[in-house]
């Protein structure tokens, strides 16, 4: 393997080639393109412009290790140790979850609702803190904190704050144990924590199966709302009056989501459909 790679048109050939009966279109040239560009540095747009560059050995090298590893069904950014997510370089681990497109629409709303906000924003299950950090990012005056049951979780969380230049607050801390000592005083409380029922698990792919922490994806079918019930209770004790909180859900749990934020008061409730036309976030504000 990769005896004839010598430019990033040779890298294109090779991997077009040897990821054929692994994965299919679009993913294989997304994939494609992820790999040139994070063994190279070379951005889609310029390995267009430029295919005949030169790499080097150890580049070949890496190449074709990483060809390797795809050819498995591990992720790319488990094999990469890194992601992008809305704009952000975001570090991974066995730990951390793989961002997920929904949650860049997550933050997105977030943002485009509270461009002036100034006050604490608290995230729950933060995994790698790519919520965190992408709020506190793009929303100047807000303080924002993320929490999260993992220690690892949390230090690789930090680290990416710091690879970003922006200032989180990461504690350990497990949202169903109301001793958890959170700041107080949030405007806004957001959180995508693990939703996928058990029974869910057969329309899965395998990669995700294989190698994404499951305690941060799946919930027992008797019980799918166990973390947000949790999380709006704790919300009661520190979400200021008309501060508002945000959620990524199971697109099968609307209805549900719906009455448990009308149960403890919230108003102006909303469900919000992702790109896929499924209902994936909904938010609420607290009641005054």
């Amino acid at each position: 393997m990769g005896i004839n790679i010598h430019t990033i048109k040779d890298i294109r050939s090779f991997l077009t080639s040897e990821l054929d009966k692994t994965y299919q279109e679009p993913e294989k040239s997304s994939l494609i393109n992820i790999v040139i560009k994070s063994v190279t540095g070379v951005s889609r747009l310029h390995q267009l412009y430029d295919p005949t560059r030169k790499i080097s050995k150890s580049q070949t090298g890496r190449i074709t290790d990483i060809c390797r590893e795809l050819k498995t069904g591990k992720p790319v950014q488990y094999i990469l140790g890194e992601t992008e997510f809305y704009g952000l370089r975001i570090k991974l681990n066995v730990d951390t979850l793989i961002p997920r497109p929904e949650t860049e629409e997550l933050v997105n709303l977030i943002i485009s609702e509270n461009t002036n906000f100034t006050g604490n924003i608290t995230d729950f299950g933060t995994g790698s803190g790519c919520i965190a950090i992408a709020l506190a990012a793009n929303i100047p005056g807000a303080v924002v904190t993320g929490v999260d049951i993992s220690l690892k979780a949390t230090e690789q969380a930090r680290e990416n704050a710091k690879l970003n230049g922006v200032k989180v607050n990461f504690i350990a801390g497990d949202i169903l144990n109301t001793n958890t000592n959170l700041p107080g005083h949030a405007g806004i409380v957001v959180s995508n924590p693990p939703y996928v029922r058990e029974s869910e698990k057969t329309s899965m792919k395998r990669n995700v199966l294989d190698y994404e922490p499951h305690k941060a994806l799946f919930v027992p079918d008797s019980d799918p709302l166990l973390f947000y019930r949790a999380i709006v209770k704790t919300a009661g004790n520190i979400l200021l009056p008309g501060g508002r909180i945000y959620f990524e859900i199971n697109e099968a749990m609307g209805p549900q989501m719906k009455d448990l934020l009308g149960s403890a008061g919230y108003t102006d409730i909303s469900l919000v459909k992702d790109i896929n036309n499924k209902d994936r976030i909904i938010k609420g504000k607290r009641h005054v």
